[in-house]
């Protein structure tokens, strides 16, 4: 038999243990927001977090002038028939269309294109090779007149020129790797600008402007544009020349001849699906 001192202690010990038992209940069922380090509670408030929904995240949608990236991670151009019906889209060469625009190479393309197409064909004659003027005009002295040696002087009218124009011929020239990289960037800067677009069987129109003039109306392209057709056209390309000829804000040009200068003066590019073939 057990004393009553040694019960009353066994007791007290009991309720302390209880105690600590319901303290320690309280905290684990309590979520992580308080400051307590132990291991039931950390693990029992990480399974909360992976048992809460996660939060959506919004995709912002792409601008309507930007090209749409295809599941190869090419690029894709929006397509239309000679009527200007839209037929869908066609996958556009990455490695032409989608590369990083190089802007410092693209400005050395296009000042070298200007420079070489501007013509000095101005000139002037020197007092050497103006007609006359062997003799002199009056003597040296005695004559109250400034001293003249020749009539050909610049300084008198029918005389020669001081350091006028000459005739003058300036070419300049760009390595054929950074024309092709210049010509690559042209191409990606206007796919990003979502200006390029694919027109089906173009190359086999008949020699009619209402045909052209019809096309831009129903695409409402503004501004200048850029008609890309094959190297080997149909019919040597004659047909599509004599439609487009008299509509002033149309170029056409073959795939082979372009430059990057006449990719950037355009704002819009129409390629025939002949000549997305070519650059491939």
């Amino acid at each position: 038999m057990l004393s009553v001192v040694s019960r009353e202690i066994i007791m007290a010990a009991a309720k302390k243990i209880t105690k600590i038992a319901k303290s320690k209940q309280v905290k684990i069922r309590s979520k992580t927001s308080s400051k307590i380090v132990d291991k039931k509670i950390i693990t029992e408030g990480t399974e909360d977090k992976q048992k809460a929904p996660r939060k959506t995240k919004t995709v912002k949608s792409l601008p309507a002038g930007r090209q749409v990236k295809s599941a190869g991670g090419g690029l894709l151009a929006p397509a239309f028939d000679i009527n200007g019906r839209s037929i869908g889209k066609v996958a556009l060469p990455r490695e032409i269309f989608g590369q990083k625009p190089n802007e410092k190479l693209l400005a050395q393309a296009i000042r070298i294109y200007s420079v070489n197409q501007s013509v000095h064909a101005g000139s002037t004659k020197t007092r050497s090779q103006t007609r006359g003027g062997g003799r002199k005009p009056w003597r040296q002295k005695g004559t109250g007149r400034a001293r003249a040696g020749s009539i050909r002087s610049p300084l008198w009218v029918g005389g020669g020129v001081a350091h006028g124009p000459k005739f003058r011929k300036v070419t300049l020239t760009l390595p054929k790797k950074m024309k092709r990289k210049a010509l690559v960037s042209a191409f990606s800067l206007k796919a990003q600008e979502g200006s390029v677009k694919v027109i089906t069987n173009i190359e086999k129109i008949q020699a009619k402007t209402k045909i052209i003039a019809s096309l831009l109306k129903k695409l409402d392209l503004q501004g200048n544009c850029l008609l890309v057709i094959s190297d080997k056209p149909v019919n040597n390309g004659q047909d599509v020349k004599l439609a487009t000829r008299n509509i002033q804000r149309i170029l056409v040009s073959r795939m082979a001849n372009l430059n990057a200068f006449e990719i950037i003066k355009n704002r819009n590019i129409l390629l025939s699906k002949e000549a997305i073939g070519v650059a491939k």
